[in-house]
């Protein structure tokens, strides 16, 4: 378990990074003028990707953590509560967001519109999952790696 506890939070850099890549990426390119090339289509499909693979560590974790309790006290223990509802339920909105995003801008024919389909979900669930993940400054927080 403690493998799979290191690996979910060391690839959570690899997906901040590669979302802030997409992001940044589609930021200037919104204007339709500049095409969407491979690079522009791989840039989001690693950031689709890592974000996937860090769902399923999640979810893996999810099932064998003694954090996550199923019973009425859990709701009460905010720590608790975190584990078993609030951050399964964050990241799978922000999975399900960059999921979409990607998705879209894959089947859309303007380039700008491709930009702009990346940027507004990959940045949406980027923002929804920074609001999820246990920092270490929080009273739930995991370690920084």
């Amino acid at each position: 378990m403690e493998i799979l506890k290191h690996a979910h939070s060391g690839l959570r850099w690899l997906v901040l990074a590669s979302l802030l890549f997409a992001i940044f990426n589609a930021l200037g390119k919104t204007n339709g003028s500049t095409p969407f090339t491979e690079k522009d289509k791989k840039l989001g499909l690693f950031a689709l990707i890592f974000t996937h693979t860090q769902f399923l560590i999640g979810l893996v974790l999810y099932s064998i953590s003694p954090k996550v309790v199923f019973s009425g006290a859990s709701m009460k223990d905010s720590v608790l509560r975190f584990f078993l509802v609030e951050h399964i339920l964050i990241m799978l909105i922000a999975v399900v967001l960059i999921t979409i995003g990607y998705s879209k801008s894959k089947k859309a024919q303007d380039n700008g519109k491709k930009f702009k389909l990346v940027l507004i979900f990959y940045l949406i669930g980027l923002v929804i999952m920074l609001a999820g993940i246990p920092w270490p400054f929080q009273n739930y927080g995991t370690s920084w790696f």
